[in-house]
């Protein structure tokens, strides 16, 4: 790992932040999680915007201007030197006193990451992923907008916690009125009634750059889609679920609950699929 901070590129074992950080301390940040492929970082303007949006969401002045964060990512890319790395872009609130008062924290601390990341095995992969239900539920846009990447996971933590638990790849997110919000880290696709379909952000659904981008692909393919509602029975009557994020990539689902999922061919999925991967360097920055 390859961690930029302080203005300085460090190895990861080496580096440090103070115990004070208010990001570590009451997980007051936001951050965003990049792909490099083929040293290229994906849509790298796209991320910067959600980045500045959502420290606008939380009062958080960005201590780095849009240009500055850009170059950090692209030098600690270059650092890694691997073709292809998972980046964490993180901002958090910086260091304070001991309380919840955000004006007493600062200036804002840039962390900026360059690692591995195998967010599923090759064999889940291949196989299709198993989710369950988790039984944390994903808040309602009036107590927290879910596209605000906030530095507090703790419900996708402990959802993701119950899934390997219980044997499972993944666990499934439901909002307080029993609708498919997303996965622990993904958003959900569908495919019903010969269309695509997935959450609104209204539902929980985080923006996903990636759902941005398979959305997009559908649209090019003349796949037809639609963002609406989805319930379990949904996606246990669905002919085809995946997942999609920056970390899961492009998944296919093929269980959910101990019940089977989607039949075995998965042809909206693999036309997908082959889209991204064309995508990944067409919307690619180079490093």
């Amino acid at each position: 790992m390859k961690v930029w901070l302080d203005g300085e590129i460090v190895d990861g074992s080496l580096a440090r932040i103070p115990v004070q950080d208010h990001g570590l301390l009451y997980g007051d940040g936001v951050f965003e999680g990049l792909r490099v492929y083929a040293r290229r970082i994906f849509r790298l303007e796209d991320h910067l915007d959600r980045l500045q949006v959502s420290a606008r969401a939380i009062a958080l002045e960005l201590p780095l201007r849009r240009e500055a964060l850009r170059a950090v990512a692209i030098e600690t890319a270059r650092a890694y030197g691997k073709d292809d790395a998972y980046l964490r872009l993180l901002v958090t609130r910086g260091d304070g006193p001991l309380g919840l008062d955000p004006t007493s924290a600062g200036p804002g601390r840039v962390i900026c990451m360059a690692d591995d990341i195998r967010i599923y095995t090759a064999g889940q992969r291949t196989a299709g992923l198993s989710l369950v239900t988790a039984s944390v539920r994903r808040a309602r846009c009036d107590v927290f907008d879910a596209r605000v990447k906030s530095l507090n996971y703790l419900t996708s933590v402990m959802a993701k916690g119950e899934a390997v638990r219980q044997g499972a790849d993944d666990a499934l997110l439901l909002n307080d009125r029993g609708l498919v919000a997303e996965a622990s880290a993904a958003n959900v696709f569908a495919v019903c009634g010969g269309r695509l379909a997935t959450p609104p952000t209204s539902e929980g659904a985080l923006e996903g750059i990636t759902r941005r981008t398979v959305l997009e692909a559908a649209e090019d393919l003349q796949i037809p889609w639609e963002e609406r509602c989805l319930s379990r029975v949904d996606l246990l009557g669905a002919r085809e679920v995946f997942l999609s994020g920056t970390g899961a990539q492009i998944a296919a689902v093929r269980q959910l609950d101990g019940q089977p999922v989607g039949d075995d061919d998965r042809p909206v999925f693999e036309r997908i699929r082959a889209a991204f991967a064309e995508r990944t360097q067409s919307l690619g920055t180079p490093i």
